[in-house]
Parts: structure tokens; sequence; C-alpha cells
């Protein structure tokens, strides 16, 4: 992630436009929040002021104000493209002039309504495709969007609002940012605004209390929000990671680790239970002896295990080892688990004793993870 501090020093080059554009790519930094009204726009337009004192060059590529009186307050001061005018069914109507920016050049653009469907006639059908085609160049781009407009989310908004959302963007564009800001503000603040005229007029205030904007509509699409960012936040810094690096998890991950015992399928239930609680990642990992050859009903029974993790949304994970304290360990800390679950041991107390358990080895490699030991009864094995 870039922070606001490495993009003035980015933006402050001294190198001139044209060779900046030549040897990267423009930083995008995108503004989200749960529903229109949080303070997005106003969000990107005070660090939009805080860079321009900073000498930076900055334009407004496209600004929506909704008639926000707030929002048109905060923009003065700072320089606005004029719309490229396009006449659609006998209208006159203005849309972001991309032509005009990239001759600009400037050292950075804001550009409101990430998800905006362009008027039919412009040169590309989406305003994020705009934005990519201004990036290409070189010039930096703000930008602003809510959680719904998210491809992938599209299902998920339409059951919890009943609205099907039209614009929408990838998900890619949201991956590929160089930064992502939650612009964030509690479900009553919203309405709160909504009914003070903040957000639309006065005739639409009621209809979308009643509609889009109740209560538990924007607790379930600020949960969105807030969980969309820290998974893109956790995935990027699982990308960029070294192996030497300390890595930080947002979320938990469990890795449930099963054997040819019949006690798996409980062990992967019980995992699925914890991550459902947790809304985290499951994994479940076997570990294969190189020098044991399963049955044929060990190996069924292993498949089914698969398939019983498949379903519940985990990863399956499957590593050849004659070690399997050290397997499990390696994995843990190749995925970034944070819980691991195990069935209770079936040596006599003699091998314990002698060998020493997996549990204690467990303990000795995993410091920061914990481990639940589920009881279970020693069964023989029955074929499915």
């Amino acid at each position: 992630m870039i922070h606001q501090n490495e993009i003035a020093n980015q933006l402050n080059s001294t190198e001139p436009n044209d060779t900046l554009s030549r040897r990267r790519r423009g930083k995008h930094k995108m503004f989200i929040g749960m529903a229109p009204g949080v303070g997005k726009t106003y969000r990107m337009l005070e660090e939009a002021h805080r860079l321009k004192e900073e000498g930076i060059d900055v334009v407004i590529g496209l600004l929506e104000t909704h008639g926000r009186e707030e929002t048109a307050d905060k923009a003065v001061g700072l320089e606005m493209m004029p719309k490229k005018l396009i006449v659609h069914g006998g209208v006159t109507l203005g849309e972001m002039d991309t032509d005009a920016i990239l001759e600009r050049q400037p050292q950075l653009v804001l550009v409101d309504e990430l998800a905006h469907t362009n008027i039919p006639g412009s040169l590309r059908e989406k305003r994020y495709q705009d934005v990519e085609v201004i990036l290409e160049t070189g010039i930096d781009v703000y930008s602003t969007v809510n959680i719904q407009h998210l491809e992938s989310l599209n299902d998920l908004v339409a059951k919890i609002t009943g609205v099907v959302v039209r614009e929408r963007i990838p998900d890619r564009i949201l991956d590929e940012a160089t930064e992502v800001v939650v612009v964030d503000v509690t479900p009553e603040t919203l309405q709160e605004r909504l009914i003070e005229g903040k957000i639309y007029a006065p005739e639409k205030i009621e209809q979308s209390l009643q509609n889009f904007f109740q209560k538990r509509h924007l607790v379930a699409l600020r949960e969105l929000a807030l969980r969309e960012v820290a998974d893109n936040i956790e995935e990027s810094a699982e990308k960029n990671s070294t192996p030497a690096a300390q890595f930080c998890n947002v979320h938990e991950r469990v890795l449930v680790c099963i054997s040819t015992y019949p006690n798996s399928a409980q062990l992967l239930r019980r995992g699925a239970r914890l991550a459902t609680v947790m809304r985290s990642r499951l994994y479940a990992l076997f570990v294969d002896h190189p020098e044991r050859f399963l049955t044929r009903d060990e190996s069924l029974y292993i498949e089914t295990c698969k398939n019983f993790c498949l379903e519940f949304g985990g990863e399956f994970i499957c590593v050849k080892s004659a070690n399997v304290a050290d397997a499990i360990a390696a994995t843990a800390r190749q995925y970034h688990i944070t819980q691991v679950i195990l069935g209770q041991s079936h040596k006599s107390r003699w091998e314990i004793l002698w060998r020493g358990s997996l549990v204690q080895k467990l303990v000795r490699y995993l410091k920061d993870v914990d481990l639940h030991i589920i009881a279970t009864e020693k069964k023989e094995f029955k074929r499915f």
C-alpha cells in the first residue's frame, strides 16, 4: 500500500510529465463507502486540497455533487475540467472529457462515481475504462465508488436490499488499486444526514428511508464494505510478503488436520462451524507418508473428506512428508493459519513418553497459533 506522503513525493517529481508517464503507470487511490452520502467525495476533495497546497497539479476530471452544497463548496479552488458535450435523444448531456485530461496532463485527476455508465455514443462504455486509459499515461487518479457497485457482490446486495444495481465495476479494479480508503459512518449518522436533506432532495427522503436506507440494509452494507477492504488489504500483504517477513492476519484462518481415522469427518464439521463463526477461511490438510500405502478404503475416505472440505467452501491441501508435525507447521506458516484443529491422539502413554506427542511439537513450532484438540473415540475403519 502507498501512503499519503509517498504519493505526494511521487507526484512532486521534478521529471517532465511525458517522462514520468513512460516510466510508470499512474497510481489509483479509491475512496469506497457503504452507500451514497457517507462523505467519499468530500474526503477526496479534502485530500486534493492538501496536495494542491504542497504544489501538486490537481484537476477535477468529473464531479457529481447531486445538489449537496457542502460538496460543491469543497470543490472551490480546484481546477475543474469542462465536460464533453454529447447529444443523445435530442438532449445535450455532459460526460468526463478524457481526451482533454490527457492533453492537459495534470499530475492528479479526481474522478467521481467510478461505476457510472457513459452516455451512448461515448468512446468507452464505462467511466472506469476512461480511468484505466488515464492511468496508463502515468497520471494519478483519485476515485469514489460504493460497495454495492462491485460485480461479485451484485447478487448479495440485491438479496440484502431488494435493489438490483445496474452500474458495476469488475473486482479487479479494486484489486489493482494502489490504495483503498474506507469512508465510514454509522448507519444512524447516515440516516440523520438523509433526514436533514444532505443526501437527496426532500421529496426522496421518506422513500429512501423505507427502502435502501433502512437501518438493517445499511448495517449489512457497512459490514460488506469493511470486510471487502480488509480482504483486499490481507491479500495484498500476502502477495507482497516474503518468507522471512512477519505477516499480520486481518482474518482468522482455520486448518483442520485429517487422517485416515474415521473421526476426520467430525473434525471437518467442527472446523467448518468454527470458520463460520469466525468468518474465516477454512483449510484441510492430509499428510501423506511417502512410505505408507493407503488401502482402497482409506483412499476413498480421504477423497470423501476432500469433498466435505470443498462443500464447506474450504481448500484441501495434501503434502507428502514422513514428519507429520513438520508438515503441519510448514503448512500453517505458508497459509498464515491462526487456528489448528487436531483429533485426540491414539498413541499409548508409553509411545507419547518415548517419542513425544504431536501437540507438544506443534506448541514448540507454532508460537502464535491456537491449537484445538477435539476428543474423539477410537473407531475401527469402516468402509463408506
